[in-house]
């Protein structure tokens, strides 16, 4: 009958939602994305600390809320405006997960590592490289009109109305459509495409900093005369950034087999690289 109404609609009718005020708690811990950011994992510290009331509102088991929290702590960077929108939309999937247990919780991270890179571009470019060069433009325009204050206020206020405008918008209405988008996402499967494209993206592009990143370079010759042999040149010719490619390697299988810390293992390489070049080893 039409008037009939599945189980799922009386659970999600009786969930409890997150209240304004808490969003606005999450919009407020979202400003500080950027205050924690580390090498090793990025904003993910800021991003925790933005689901902070999500996490400490649905989960009173304590394994469970340290499985939330550790979920939350992965690699994330994107620009630091446009992240209110995964922050919503991350709100949203964990308080569906947290409810109705219907979700993956991988697929949060899935969602947010594949909106990461569209998201860096857009707050890169329109927000970085056109909005707050055009208000900067004409607050310097003001102040050279003699218009002192008026200038730098412009462009302060602008900026914070733009910034906070979009961070708005993130939060409450990435929340908002969230939850839509998760019961549809979840249906059509798109999840595992988006998890199997993220992972592929991901390790694309972490390879492609490799050769630029980590360099190094042998400046040892063997014999004399027309019979010298470059090792770093024969090794560039057999595979180029062949030694900065083994090293990463060597540096994942410690930090994920071995669990060493990625601090040690920089300090090492410090070492390793001032030990290298006084011995003469390496270039």
């Amino acid at each position: 009958m039409s008037d009939q109404v599945t189980t799922s609609e009386v659970q999600a009718e009786e969930t409890p939602k997150l209240t304004n005020k808490e969003l606005w708690k999450v919009f407020r811990n979202q400003l500080t994305i950027r205050c924690a950011n580390n090498y090793e994992r990025q904003q993910n510290a800021g991003f925790t600390q933005a689901m902070m009331p999500v996490v400490e509102k649905y989960y009173d088991d304590p394994e469970e809320k340290r499985e939330a929290y550790e979920r939350h702590m992965e690699y994330f960077l994107t620009n630091d405006i446009t992240s209110a929108i995964p922050v919503g939309v991350a709100a949203a999937m964990e308080e569906r997960y947290a409810t109705q247990r219907d979700i993956d919780p991988d697929s949060i991270n899935a969602v947010k590592t594949a909106l990461m890179g569209p998201l860096a571009g857009i707050g890169d470019s329109l927000l970085n490289g056109t909005a707050r060069p055009i208000l900067a433009g004409l607050a310097i325009s003001f102040i050279q009109a003699g218009l002192g204050w008026f200038g730098v206020l412009f462009f302060v206020i602008g900026m914070s109305i733009v910034s906070l405008g979009v961070r708005y918008f993130g939060v409450f209405q990435g929340y908002k459509q969230g939850v839509k988008l998760v019961a549809k996402i979840q249906s059509s499967g798109l999840i595992d495409k988006i998890s199997d494209l993220a992972a592929i993206a991901a390790y694309t592009i972490v390879g492609g900093f490799i050769p630029g990143l980590v360099i190094i370079n042998i400046p040892i010759e063997i014999g004399s005369g027309d019979s010298v042999l470059n090792i770093q040149q024969t090794l560039d010719g057999l595979v180029p950034g062949l030694l900065g490619v083994l090293y990463t390697l060597l540096m994942y299988v410690l930090i994920t087999k071995k669990k060493i810390s990625a601090v040690k293992l920089i300090l090492i390489t410090m070492v390793i690289g001032i030990a290298g070049v006084y011995l003469g080893i390496l270039g």
